[in-house]
């Protein structure tokens, strides 16, 4: 194999460039998940197997492999008319298929010669890409096997598919990915994301469609591990020093096998791309409604760059796919006691808040599920439900949905008081446990903040404090672990904000 690849996954603890030939040639004739009649010439990419879901009522991208200059025919179930391709020069082939409206029991037969790759068990609904770090990457099974177990002995919808990308660092962009298709039962959604699993039953049971969920997420990578090298270049600080020990790396990874197996010092699923490389490029481009997205805890100490390169990677993702600007749906991070004190949370929040500019996007906010003493909070359920509520509101059509809580519009100056207006509140502002507001601060001219009082009054929030007799600024949540409790009604908590621009370094007070 040309491309090195590392894996940490438990059966791919292999580097299949620096196999013995026989070995390598052995593994890349295996047969990818779930297709009939594998052949060495006629290959599909590893995206397409049965069990899978095909985005429904759209024009899908298939792809894969064959002979150079062998002729294709691809054949739906649903349509009495093959689709044809041929392969090129570097034995690549694509088409395009007309996919129906959703369905069942589909297949979908590959011939090229006397090879054939028949896919069974198809269905055509709705697909999300679930993508990010570890509160992404958590299983249903992360907490033990009762936390979830109501809902795990209810996850028996057999039109749920899921789709797992195995975790690999690439040095190199990839061309295709040994991904596996399963169905929702009881036993594959203990292995399955927590986050992305509430996220597509909430779907399947609103919409009465099947759903497919591909889950591609690394737990402690860092943004730029996500991000295609030749925006880094521009963007990052430190990226051609990082990627200068690339060919070294290289030459460490080939000998791993027959060594201790420990990879190159610095070589993680945060360095530069390579995530990007492995688990993102080969699923372009696979067709899909839209992406929801949970990282963002392992650049807390960076919150200006992150500010930076999380729209930089949202847009490019939408370039190099190609369908247009898909819904893209993201967590904010939630209350932790960071050991950086005191802002950076804050301002890694304020970070994803700004992230909203960019077209068709969407935050869930979770000051009110975190875990002042663990990163990992346990309550996935609502997180997952509420990135659904996004989905079903600006997607799907769904009236009366809200799918955000309070958003901070304006603020002016009362006497000795800030009125502070919101967006979004839906049935109304409320303080969720019945309690006095918290976590508001405020401060003069002369930039020291106290904690202050905040009533609520239909819309707006009145904040005071009788140290502060002319007001300039205030802030809300602006701890680290900060747990607030202003939301709506419909109990969408609103996120963390300041109405102030002062500079702030992200380890000041």
């Amino acid at each position: 194999m040309k491309r090195p690849t590392f894996s940490l996954a438990a059966g791919m603890a292999l580097l299949l460039f620096s196999l013995p030939a026989e070995a390598a040639k052995t593994l890349e004739k295996t047969p990818a998940n779930g297709q009939t009649r594998p052949a060495a010439g006629l290959k599909l990419a590893g995206m397409f197997a049965s069990n899978m879901v095909l985005q429904r009522n759209t024009e899908a991208p298939i792809w894969g492999s064959a002979k150079p200059g062998a002729k294709v025919e691809i054949q739906p179930s649903w349509s009495r008319s093959a689709i044809k391709a041929v392969a090129d020069r570097d034995g690549k082939w694509s088409a395009k298929l007309q996919t129906p409206k959703a369905s069942t029991g589909l297949s979908i037969e590959v011939t090229s010669g006397d090879d054939s790759v028949k896919l069974k068990n198809v269905l055509s609904g709705e697909v999300w890409i679930c993508s990010g770090q570890s509160n992404m990457q958590w299983k249903m099974r992360g907490f033990g096997p009762d936390y979830f177990k109501e809902d795990v002995e209810k996850a028996k919808y057999p039109n749920i598919r899921f789709c797992d990308v195995p975790q690999i660092i690439a040095l190199e962009e990839q061309d295709d990915v040994r991904a596996r298709w399963t169905v929702c039962n009881p036993n594959s959604v203990l292995s399955f994301s927590a986050v992305a699993y509430f996220f597509g039953s909430r779907l399947h049971q609103e919409l009465d469609v099947p759903i497919g969920l591909v889950s591609t997420n690394w737990g402690g990578s860092a943004i730029e591990g996500w991000i295609r090298s030749d925006l880094l270049a521009e963007e990052l600080k430190g990226y051609k020093q990082q990627t200068a020990k690339y060919p070294e790396w290289k030459r460490k990874l080939g000998v791993l096998h027959r060594r201790s197996g420990k990879k190159p010092k610095g070589l993680n699923q945060s360095a530069p791309s390579v995530l990007y490389n492995s688990m993102i490029k080969p699923l372009i481009p696979f067709a899909f409604r839209g992406v929801i997205w949970y990282q963002g805890e392992s650049n807390v100490k960076r919150p200006y760059e992150y500010a930076k390169l999380f729209p930089l990677m949202i847009n490019d993702w939408r370039k190099q796919w190609g369908q247009g600007d898909f819904p893209f749906y993201f967590v904010q991070i939630a209350p932790y006691q960071y050991k950086h004190e005191p802002y950076p949370a804050a301002l890694l929040r304020e970070a994803q808040l700004k992230a909203l500019s960019v077209p068709n996007t969407g935050m869930v906010v979770t000051m009110d599920v975190g875990n002042v003493t663990n990163i990992h909070p346990k309550d996935k359920k609502p997180v997952g439900e509420r990135l659904a509520l996004l989905a079903l509101a600006r997607d799907y059509g769904k009236k009366g949905v809200v799918d955000s809580g309070p958003s901070y519009r304006s603020a002016s100056v009362r006497g000795s008081t800030m009125v502070l207006e919101f967006d979004d509140i839906g049935s109304g502002l409320v303080a969720k446990d019945g309690a006095d507001l918290s976590h508001f601060t405020i401060a003069g001219k002369n930039k020291e903040f106290v904690p202050a009082k905040a009533v609520i009054k239909g819309n707006k929030v009145i904040v005071s404090s009788p140290e502060v007799k002319k007001p300039a600024a205030v802030r809300f949540g602006w701890g680290n672990a900060d747990f607030t409790n202003l939301a709506n009604k419909e109990g969408l908590p609103a996120s963390s904000f300041r109405t102030d621009d002062w500079d702030i370094h992200a380890n000041s007070k």
